[in-house]
């Protein structure tokens, strides 16, 4: 049985993710590589879904993105 926790919010300040931004499982640490899904939210929030690989375990993080303005 896999269970889902909300990780708190963070500010993206890079546009592109790094290596060592990315999630690790809670549960067996094991490193996660792509989110199973995303959704856009309101105000700039992004949610993603992650699920390990390895032991099942799922947890959602969200992340909030700046407005870019054109001039």
């Amino acid at each position: 049985m896999t269970a889902i926790a909300e990780v708190p919010m963070t500010v993206a300040f890079r546009p592109d993710p790094r290596g060592r931004d990315l999630p690790t499982c809670p549960v067996c640490a094991d490193s996660m590589i792509a989110a199973e899904a995303s959704a856009y939210m309101y105000d700039c929030i992004i949610s993603y879904l992650w699920t390990c690989d390895t032991c099942g375990y799922g947890f959602v993080t969200k992340h909030s993105v700046k407005r870019f303005v054109c001039n």
